[in-house]
């Protein structure tokens, strides 16, 4: 009893001591935790009174115990305030309620009473423009400074210098972007216990020179932050590498332009390398390989690399991201693949090749690469099909080999890729059949695109009609791939749809209820070109998204126009049959349209005047309807417009002046109407123009001098079948990128500038990058036919002056333009003959000269023109024979010289007499020259023995006196003896005819 009862002392006393010190423990805690320094709270208060805090984040400051205060930390042991953490955690300023969460003012210098503060992160701030305090480097204990994005303004203080302990320094976009700071880095050096740097987007061009030198007296850096620093000079070589704990080397888009330097190859540390978007060239070297270590290899966005992948680089085996696109890389990469193969864990997750040159097929080895997330080959020239070891690939989450050359089947075995998300196959060759298969374990996909831009449909989807996918489609973009005829009925579940791209399906059938009841709030529609009918119901929605598009395009709709959610940005109905007018509150109902085409349709009525609250549109395109009535005045609430087509239509009236307020047009076309009046010379403010298409109207006057002054951009100018009169302006001659010229059937007279010969845009050749600077189509008359032109606007290059009554010679300085296609200058009064230089027409295909009044012979060197394929000079007065051999050989219908009576050979029926061309390659103009060459020469000889027999006597006769009077006596003699005789003559002729009279009588 009396061992249990000092069992139960000890215990108790065991308790209250364990009591005593649990209550000492947290007193003493709660001391750690609590104390602050009045010196240091008071510190922080001046500090927070400079500070601009609209959003309250610093409401937490006030009270006794400062370690307490939201984003500050103190000391456990000695209460001193050791970290200052007020990082913007909203860095796009706002959180969805409307508060700017950026912090402003000024630093207090009050933070120097914080001796040992080794922390101060100010990022992601607004500071106005605020001078970086100099006095932070007197913070003698900072290790860690960041005050990047944050606004401040001046140069970066030297005084940082001081900082002898500080690991991490980010001051990377300090400044705001509208100011200009250059920045030198001589400060740096100081700094031996640096390990983080981040500099990017500070203006270092004043370190270009030296940069590498300075930075690499940090022996233990490991990371550096120096993109878009405006560095421009990259050192190929270095003889000592001292920072060779280096990890992270950023120096992309500095704008450097040299091959990639060697003293790389020397920093074995490196773990992530990025020179994207700089101008490097040459290849890849071998020596990459030497970087072992190496996780992230960027080298995008160069265009200058070139050449094959190493077969070395596959040795990279702790390699897990390559991004090489946009650069020249050519060549195969099965030798790269198979490399990382042979690595007994390789570690890939990103490849990226896109925008190169790459060739060759996809090699089976691809399906080793295990542990890969995104694989990136678009944009290349890889053939062949996809391997069907891309089923092995079960992390892949993105797929994108669009734009390639690529055929075949789409595999099976594409269906096992369980984590795929993303799978873009558009713009290759693809054949086959699809099923259910191909989607057998895809539930985590939500975007598809699949097929070609084209009417030829080679890949069909054979899906039941009662599939139900089990992924949710976010976007599915499906080209010339074979859905219908039904719509299809997979779509059904797909509830979570924002973009639905079905063109060239050959889908004939109306949009079904079970779509349309799904409650889809879609960003994009597009369904052009099939053979949808019926009704387009107004009941779909849109959402909010910056643009919003709806293409239904080349179908088979019919009704009203539909209007939809105001949040529609893009309408294209054009090329269906779609009736009545358009709504008269179209401009209210759609406020947000940039681009509205209803073309080809049977829309009638007027242009609605509230289309003028349009004030966002770029383009519109009304043309081939039915529409009549004047054009509005309501362009100048339109400024941004940028396409205006009212092309065949019945509208009437004038050229509103206001039109002229489109400062940024670029397409004018208002062909096929019954507009009249002359041209608003408020045109001439539409410097941009491109194109000026009103032919087929009644315009009338002269065709203004200012088309040619004010127009310097135009390419097509279209005048034609009007009532222009007077002459052709020879300021027309200086559109030098004009290339379609058409000024037909109206009533100018007068001669063909000569200046002709500077349209400098027959002399160049555009090429498919310029299309972008076309917009719809253009009837010209070529190869004696009225043809339309639309999509390779950019290769025609015609003249056409016929139909009016222009006179004089044919401007020889016609054939400097020698990628003229189309020449037709028919029907009008020209006179003279066809210059021999148009020989040098080599792109010529049509030449139209008939119904003139040209003469002489047709040159031979006509026959050269290669691409020549339609001729007409019928109804001139051409003489001699017409050429024979090459391309004339070709053209075999008479009746393209008829009308001209002195023209033989084939294929007339009316044969030469005699060989107009002796001499092999010589034209008949040639021989004329030659004849007329002879007679000066004839002549010249006749003057020359004249004048020499002439002063040969004169001369005698003037200097000897002697044969003077002898010769003068020989003539007195000569002509007395004459003058006898005459006299005897005529005498006995006098007797005779008296005699005869007399016998007669």
């Amino acid at each position: 009893m009396a061992g249990t009862s000092l069992q139960l002392i000890i215990l108790v006393f065991l308790l209250e001591f364990l009591h005593f010190e649990m209550i000492k423990h947290g007193y003493c805690s709660q001391n750690l935790h609590s104390i602050c320094k009045q010196n240091e709270k008071k510190a922080l208060i001046a500090f927070k009174e400079d500070l601009v805090d609209p959003s309250g984040r610093l409401a937490s400051w006030h009270g006794e115990d400062c370690c307490r205060w939201n984003g500050v930390s103190c000391d456990n042991r000695t209460g001193y305030v050791v970290e200052i953490k007020l990082r913007n955690p909203y860095p796009k300023s706002f959180n969805g309620d409307g508060l700017v969460y950026e912090l402003g003012g000024e630093v207090s210098p009050s933070l120097l009473d914080l001796k040992y503060l080794n922390h101060l992160d100010l990022s992601m701030n607004n500071f106005d423009g605020a001078q970086i305090p100099g006095f932070l480097g007197s913070l003698s204990k900072l290790r860690y400074l960041n005050l990047s994005s944050a606004s401040f303004g001046g140069r970066i203080p030297p005084n940082l210098r001081k900082l002898s302990e500080l690991e991490y320094l980010d001051l990377g976009h300090y400044y705001s972007q509208t100011q200009t700071v250059e920045n030198d880095l001589k400060w740096i050096s100081s700094l031996s216990t640096l390990k983080y740097l981040n500099l990017g987007g500070v203006d270092l061009s004043r370190a270009a020179s030296h940069w590498l030198q300075t930075l690499n007296s940090l022996p233990v850096l490991s990371e550096l932050h120096l993109f878009e620093c405006q560095l421009v000079n990259l050192p190929t070589s270095l003889q000592i590498v001292n920072f060779t704990s280096l990890q992270v080397l950023d120096l992309s888009n500095n704008g450097f332009n040299s091959t990639i330097p060697e003293w790389l190859f020397n920093i074995s540390s490196l773990k992530r390398l990025d020179l994207n978007s700089n101008n490097l060239y040459g290849e890849l070297p071998d020596a990459l390989a030497n970087l072992t270590s190496l996780k992230e290899l960027d080298l995008s966005e160069n265009y200058g690399i070139e050449g094959r992948l190493p077969r070395k680089l596959g040795n990279l085996c702790n390699l897990q991201k390559l991004v090489l696109t946009n650069n020249n890389i050519d060549g195969d990469i099965m030798e790269f693949i198979d490399g990382l193969s042979e690595c007994s864990n390789n570690r890939l997750e990103t490849l990226d090749l896109g925008f190169n040159k790459m060739t060759g097929n996809l090699p089976k080895s691809l399906g080793s690469l295990k542990n890969m997330h995104y694989l990136i080959l678009w944009h290349n020239s890889f053939r062949g099909s996809i391997p069907e070891t891309i089923g092995n690939l079960l992390s892949l989450r993105e797929l994108y080999l669009s734009y390639n050359q690529m055929s075949g089947k789409i595999p099976v075995s594409l269906g096992q890729l369980v984590s795929l998300v993303v799978v873009d196959l558009i713009e290759n060759s693809w054949e086959g059949v699809i099923t259910e298969s191909h989607f057998t374990n895809l539930s985590r996909l939500r975007e598809l695109s699949i097929g070609k831009f084209r009417d030829n449909t080679s890949v069909v989807f054979n899906m039941s009609s009662d599939w139900m996918p089990t992924f949710k489609l976010v976007y599915v973009k499906i080209q010339a791939c074979k859905l219908g005829p039904k719509f299809p009925t997979w779509l059904r579940n797909q509830t979570e749809l924002k973009t639905i791209v079905l063109n060239y399906a050959m889908i004939s059938d109306v949009i079904p209820d079970s779509f349309l009841d799904m409650g889809l709030e879609l960003e994009e529609l597009d369904v052009a070109y099939n053979q949808l009918r019926g009704k387009v119901p107004n009941s779909l929605r849109f959402t909010a998204v910056p643009v919003s598009n709806v293409d239904l395009s080349s179908n088979w709709f019919e009704g009203p126009l539909p209007l939809w959610s105001s949040n529609l940005s893009t309408l294209y109905l054009r090329d269906n049959m779609f009736s009545g007018p358009i709504p008269s509150n179209i401009g209210m109902a759609l406020p947000s349209l940039t681009d509205l085409d209803i073309s080809r349709n049977n829309l009638n009525g007027t242009i609605p005047l509230s289309i003028g609250n349009l004030t966002g549109l770029t383009t519109l395109v009304i043309s081939n309807n039915r529409l009549s009535g004047y054009i509005p005045q309501f362009w100048e609430n339109i400024p941004m417009l940028y396409i205006l087509d009212m092309s065949n239509n019945s509208l009437s009236g004038t050229i509103p002046n206001s039109i002229g307020s489109l400062l940024y047009l670029k397409f004018l076309i208002l062909s096929s109407n019954n507009f009249s009046g002359e041209l608003p010379s408020s045109l001439r403010n539409c410097t941009q123009l491109y194109s000026l298409d009103i032919g087929d109207n009644q315009f009338s006057g002269q065709i203004p001098v200012w088309i040619g002054e004010n127009l310097p951009s135009l390419l097509i100018l279209r005048l034609r079948n009007n009532s222009f009169t007077g002459h052709i302006p020879s300021a027309i001659c200086r559109l030098s990128l004009l290339h379609i010229l058409d000024i037909s059937k109206n009533n100018l007279f007068g001669f063909i500038p000569r200046c002709v010969g500077n349209l400098s845009g027959f002399q160049i050749e555009f090429t498919s990058e310029d299309a972008a600077r076309y917009e719809g189509g253009l009837q010209l008359v070529a190869k004696g036919r009225l043809v339309r032109y639309s999509s390779i606007l950019y290769l025609v290059n015609s003249i056409d002056l016929s139909s009016n009554a222009l006179s004089g010679d044919i401007p020889s300085e016609l054939a400097s333009l020698f990628k003229l296609g189309t020449l037709n200058l028919s029907t009008n009064h020209l006179t003279g003959r066809i210059p021999p230089d148009f020989g040098k027409l080599e792109w010529l295909e049509t030449l139209d000269l008939s119904k003139n009044q040209l003469s002489g012979p047709i040159p031979t060197n006509l026959a050269s023109l290669t691409f020549l394929n339609h001729l007409n000079l019928s109804y001139n007065n051409l003489t001699g024979k017409i050429p024979t051999g090459n391309q004339f050989q070709t053209l075999t219908d008479p009746s393209i010289y008829v009308g001209n009576n002195a023209l033989c050979g084939f294929p007339l029926s009316v044969e030469c007499d005699v060989k107009i061309s002796p001499f092999p390659g010589q034209n008949n103009g040639d021989i004329d020259d030659k004849n007329e060459l002879e007679k000066v020469w004839f002549f010249s000889f006749v003057g020359l023995g004249f004048f020499t027999g002439f002063w040969a006597i004169c001369g005698s006769l003037i200097l000897k006196k002697q044969w003077r009077d002898a010769y003068f006596q020989f003539v007195e003699r000569m002509l007395a003896r004459n003058s006898v005789y005459l006299h005897r003559k005529f005498s006995g002729m006098g007797r005779r005819s008296k005699r005869a009279t007399i016998n007669k009588i």
